[in-house]
């Protein structure tokens, strides 16, 4: 399996350039600077008419990983009108009062509505991990998790996400490793079985959200995930 490569994005400049460096995947937020948020659908169709990658739209209306039940009904709405608008799916995540995975309100919007999703990085603000992902892995139509490992980022979660991956291989299969991740972070995961990796910072100049998503960053980890991809072949086959 080749690994997927994943950018964040926030319009279609962003989208385009995500694409001409080599990614697989968009996700996209309404501005990422402001935190991953729900955007309008005319944003959703701006960047799905600059791209052919498949996009992913967040699924969140408020700061923090909770929700109510007023906010599911407008939830649904919205990815109705994002699928309209050519989205592939979307990404959401909400937790309960006692920072556990809201499993009956990531059900009641993804239950019956067909479209894939990535359960973000709200798993990674869990107090029982464990707990945690045997919930995520019920949870209908979901075939992505993404995870740093802590909510503090890969650099502190690596240990965890490697042990958890080489111990479970539905974890190694739906896991996209996510959050402050770096290139010294891929071996380790591609080792224990990860094929999906997502960056945001990483492939903007100075790192920062001021500037757009530059092509040649994406390559650069496009060109990471091949070599490793192949040293990977390659093993195998000696």
């Amino acid at each position: 399996m080749d690994s997927v490569l994943e950018v964040l994005c926030g319009h279609g400049d962003d989208a385009r350039r995500a694409e001409e460096g080599g990614a697989d995947r968009v996700h996209l937020v309404a501005d990422p600077k402001d935190g991953e948020m729900s955007p309008a659908p005319a944003l959703v169709a701006e960047v799905c008419g600059a791209t052919r990658l498949p996009v992913r739209v967040t699924l969140r209306l408020r700061e923090g990983w909770s929700t109510d039940g007023g906010e599911v009904t407008r939830l649904r709405g919205l990815a109705a009108a994002y699928l309209d608008a050519g989205a592939e799916g979307m990404v959401m995540g909400f937790l309960d009062t006692w920072s556990e995975v809201d499993a009956q309100v990531c059900a009641a919007l993804a239950g019956e509505a067909g479209w894939p999703w990535t359960f973000d990085r709200a798993i990674d603000r869990c107090l029982d991990f464990d707990h945690a992902w045997a919930a995520v892995r019920r949870l209908p139509g979901v075939d992505q998790v993404m995870s740093a490992g802590s909510a503090r980022g890969v650099e502190h979660g690596l240990d965890g996400l490697v042990e958890r991956a080489r111990a479970d291989r539905w974890v190694a299969d739906n896991l996209m490793a996510a959050g402050d991740l770096q290139p010294e972070h891929v071996p380790w995961l591609h080792r224990a079985g990860v094929r999906a990796f997502h960056v945001d910072t990483q492939v903007r100049p100075l790192g920062s959200y001021k500037a757009w998503v530059d092509a040649g960053l994406v390559h650069t980890w496009r060109d990471l995930l091949d070599r490793t991809d192949l040293r990977a072949a390659g093993a195998r086959r000696a």
